[in-house]
């Protein structure tokens, strides 16, 4: 590999707040021509504004206790004479390396029409000084106020800022955003969450496998990942040892805290919606498992506020797939001209909730999504109405009829057509054909529809039912049924049921006594066609997307007094007249080496019919690619297997395993991150392990091993 010249910036102390000519002077900048049609490499043509823009590779931001933070920077090349506002999205994940290409094909975007694109690590992140820490504390909240007032005070800023990102960055711009800095005039978050504990470790307070084991796996080998040498210079080792010194294995963190305590409230805004007074924009995808949050903020919220929901997984609108994709950032534009510049650019005249609706829902390895965007004046809309039908003896029916008990025996297999909560892959982790869990569920269904209608919104089931254990598992979908007995699920949601009234003070079951639960499914837009079913699925276990209840259950739901409740939407004459996203026309990929082609992400169901034993083998290996402007190769794989017996919850266990490299021929480090994780009737059992190693030579490994007690989970 050639060996690349690499800015020592380590030594540069922090700029003060006035500093700028040293700030802008001091580390390396390149400059680039700004107009549509002008490479800014010798690989691919990207569109850009009306502004050239100067792109700082590195700056400094200093924390009032001495902590600096590291930022890559996009200024339009005449701000310091015609400031201009701020755009920050704030995020652990390297704006050095990992989100790079990501980073290139978006701020310069953003800054040549007219605004300062800021990418800091956070504190003990990437380049940033500082320690790692668990997700969204109130540290990095702090630091996130402060970095605001310090880009306020620049003097190539108008003093005005916005924060915006996906999933992490969603978060932390919900979050500083309810600081109130003075500074933030609009917020922009995309695929994330207001409600930490029942949509992030513990939805429904049920663990489930994706932020547990595969997030709870990937992000502690993020946080011992060092800061670049290129950017902080010979002490690079030492801030690795530091970082690696005071990890900690967060999933353990998480698992001491199994109700909505404060450990989850301090991060989660909707313990206090009035804390947001900036207009936010909250976009997301029907395939995305944050989905619910948009709809519950416009309804929550008082500021200025607008929702955006696409078909989409958990991506920007641009990249979104199932498509239809759309030209996010002439839309994300507008927003930002409307509220940091006073450009009337009609944004806030349009409907304030927008979506997909979908004629078929998005299934695994469909990348295309037939539909149409249609929207609501304002939501909740007046104009939703509902439609209610009986869970009875012989189906869904407009009629309840006569008491009947149905029960069903425990099977813990039941959710393989659907095993992971979130839809990252297309091709691997959306749901298939719903009859193999069907057949093992208490299903009702309607009779052919005698015509189409459109649903929006949360679907709700009312169960009257009864459990034989103290602890028991919810699990209900929503699907339609085609005439060839093709099964698809619509909406979907599980339940701990000593969680019915409080997720903070659950309290068990009386085994044997009737309870009357509301479950309001996952929103969702869809289309009910004539000729097809409407069917109720519901089940005791929805492996391995949530863990088992402790012991096997015995569920009796009494039909006659259950109920569906569909929010039907009619139709909307000014749908017709919506203005047009335009088609996102992908860039050509530039700035990147693909030196090892990955196979495709695989996922492996082994039933053994037998012994009842269900194994699932997921492995997600990466590229091995070379960022073309460092010359920084880097390399991750991902593998996951998890087992359960059909008649036994405690069988269940997952062992998952996440290594990530970074090298170049003076810089070689690896981190290698496990963990298993098992359970008993009374009792999770935890192993992590993380090891680093510098030119294949091990330099730190550490081991947790905790048991800890299952409370009513």
């Amino acid at each position: 590999m050639t060996k690349l010249p690499l800015m020592n910036t380590g030594a540069l102390a922090a700029p003060s707040s006035d500093d700028h000519a040293a700030l802008l002077t001091s580390v390396s900048a390149k400059a680039f021509a700004a107009t549509p049609d002008e490479p800014e490499t010798s690989q691919a043509v990207v569109r850009r504004g009306p502004r050239k823009v100067r792109e700082i590779e590195n700056i400094w931001i200093p924390m009032s206790d001495g902590t600096k933070i590291a930022a890559r920077l996009w200024l339009p090349d005449d701000a310091e004479s015609n400031p201009v506002p701020v755009l920050m999205e704030y995020i652990p994940y390297r704006k050095r390396d990992n989100t790079r290409l990501r980073d290139d094909a978006m701020h310069p975007y953003l800054a040549s029409y007219g605004y300062a694109c800021v990418r800091p690590d956070i504190r003990g992140s990437g380049d940033s000084e500082g320690l790692p820490q668990d997700e969204y504390v109130e540290l990095e909240q702090d630091d996130g106020v402060e970095i605001i007032a310090w880009l306020a005070r620049q003097p190539w800023c108008t003093g005005k800022v916005g924060m915006f990102g996906i999933s992490w960055g969603g978060y932390s711009a919900l979050q500083v955003a309810a600081r109130r800095p003075p500074e933030l005039k609009a917020i922009i978050t995309v695929c994330s969450t207001e409600d930490r504990y029942s949509e992030e470790p513990f939805n429904g307070g049920l663990i489930h496998d994706c932020n547990f084991f595969e997030w709870g796996v990937v992000y502690p080998a993020y946080c011992c990942r060092p800061p670049d040498p290129a950017i902080v210079g010979d002490r690079w080792r030492d801030m690795w040892m530091e970082r690696l010194q005071n990890v900690d294995y967060y999933p353990v963190n998480w698992l001491t805290h199994q109700h909505r305590d404060a450990f989850w409230k301090r991060a989660s805004v909707n313990e206090d919606y009035g804390a947001i007074q900036c207009p936010v924009y909250a976009v997301g995808g029907w395939a995305d498992p944050y989905q619910r949050t948009i709809p519950r903020m416009l309804a929550n919220l008082k500021c200025p506020r607008k929702g955006l929901v696409g078909p989409w997984g958990h991506q920007y609108p641009n990249s979104g797939d199932p498509e239809p994709a759309i030209d996010w950032l002439p839309e994300a534009l507008r927003w930002w001209d409307y509220w940091l510049k006073d450009v009337d650019t009609g944004t806030m005249a349009e409907p304030m909730y927008r979506v997909w609706m979908q004629q078929e829902p998005a299934m695994r390895g469909i990348h295309q999504s037939p539909g149409r965007w249609v929207a609501e004046e304002i939501w909740p809309s007046p104009r939703i109405r509902p439609r209610k039908l009986y869970l009875t003896k012989d189906g869904l029916e407009n009629n309840a009829g006569t008491e009947t008990a149905h029960v069903l025996k425990p099977l813990q297999t039941v959710g393989i057509t659907a095993p992971s909560w979130h839809a990252m892959d297309i091709d691997t982790e959306l749901p298939t054909d719903q009859r193999i869990d069907d057949a093992r569920s208490l299903t009702f269904d309607s009779e052919p529809l005698e015509g189409d209608f459109e649903i929006l919104g949360a679907p709700v089931v009312t169960l009257d039912l009864a459990s034989d254990m103290p602890v028991a598992l919810l699990a209900v979908r929503l699907n339609e049924v085609e005439p060839d007995g093709q099964s698809k699920r619509i909406s979907y949601d599980v339940l701990n049921l000593t969680h019915r009234d409080s997720h903070e003070f659950p309290e068990p079951l009386e085994p044997g006594k009737r309870y009357r639960i509301r479950l309001a499914l996952r929103d969702c837009a869809h289309v009910f066609k004539s000729g097809r079913r409407i069917r109720v699925a519901v089940s005791t276990s929805y492996w391995p997307a949530y863990w088992p209840s402790p012991e096997p259950v015995v569920l009796t739901v009494y039909a006659g007094g259950s109920e569906l409740e569909l929010p039907v939407r009619p139709p909307r004459a000014e749908d017709k007249e919506l203005k047009p996203f335009d088609p996102f026309m992908p860039e050509p990929t530039s700035g990147r080496t693909v030196l090892q082609k990955a196979p495709a992400p695989t996922t492996i169901s082994e039933w053994d019919v037998a012994t009842g034993k269900l194994t699932i083998r997921t492995a997600v290996p990466g590229d091995r690619y070379r960022i073309d402007a460092i010359g920084t190769e880097l390399w991750s794989t991902a593998n996951e297997v998890t087992e359960i017996f059909e008649h036994d919850p405690t069988s269940a266990k997952v062992e998952t395993q996440f290594i990530t490299t970074y090298n170049r021929s003076d810089w070689d480090v690896r981190i290698e991150s496990r963990l298993r994780f098992s359970l008993t009737t009374d009792n999770f059992l935890v192993v992590g392990q993380i090891k680093a190693f510098e030119h294949d030579k091990e330099v730190f490994a550490k081991t947790w091993n905790r048991t800890i007690p299952r409370m009513l989970v």
